[in-house]
């Protein structure tokens, strides 16, 4: 259920719902509706537990990243508005005027990013979801390092936190061609609360749980994929 906004709001003075300045709602709910059925033709979806995900309330959802196929899979599948914090090289691009209209956030790789961080501060404060993969960059999707930033935004809005897993979008390295619409994952976890201490310790400290926590569920998807690959066997 998205969360309501006025269709004028952007540039009106008003900021809409769940969404920075700049972001124009219906362009942004259209942009889901296209991101929740953008990657049916080339994949065998398997969504599970978005109904875990609060409708209403500051949200911080942190997902693992290995392609970027990700930041879309999740815009469209997640059942509400939702900000995400993308790689400013994005918004250098012919894409940046539509992804601030979307109402995605600019963010700094590899050092801390104030500007993106007061930002989503400010959507979290009006009720938001804001969209963060704490590994930084693209991988192996195993979360096995995390930065500062889910958890500063946790400390600084009180903010709920929510962990999806997305696996298959990745080609194995085994293969050199991708099987015909391989399966692809997506499944969200039980949302948790965070107390996060005083201090980069308490920062370190509450990061290292959100990426545990995180890397927790993205294991066990893989089990489940294993144990599905075997049975067909």
């Amino acid at each position: 259920m998205p969360v309501t906004g006025s269709a004028g709001a952007a540039g009106s003075g008003e900021l809409p719902d769940g969404l920075p300045e700049g972001a124009v709602p219906w362009l942004h709910d259209l942009g889901r509706t296209i991101g929740r059925h953008l990657y049916r033709p080339a994949y065998r979806l398997r969504v599970a537990g978005m109904e875990r995900v609060p409708r209403t309330g500051p949200v911080v959802l942190v997902a693992n990243h290995s392609t970027m196929i990700e930041p879309q899979l999740l815009f469209g599948l997640v059942p509400r508005r939702s900000v995400f914090l993308v790689k400013d090289e994005m918004f250098d691009a012919a894409t940046g005027p539509w992804l601030r209209r979307l109402g995605q956030v600019p963010v700094t790789r590899g050092a801390p990013d104030r500007t993106a961080l007061t930002t989503a501060t400010g959507v979290l404060s009006r009720g938001g979801l804001v969209g963060v993969f704490p590994e930084g960059t693209r991988g192996a999707g195993e979360v096995t390092s995390a930065h500062h930033g889910a958890a500063w935004l946790v400390r600084n809005s009180g903010a709920l936190v929510q962990p999806v897993a997305v696996r298959g979008t990745l080609r194995p390295p085994d293969r050199q061609r991708r099987r015909l619409r391989p399966a692809v994952d997506v499944v969200a976890g039980e949302p948790f609360t965070l107390e996060v201490g005083r201090g980069r310790s308490g920062l370190a400290d509450a990061t290292e749980h959100i990426r545990g926590t995180l890397a927790e569920l993205v294991s066990r998807v893989d089990e489940t994929r294993h144990s599905d690959r075997e049975e067909k066997q």
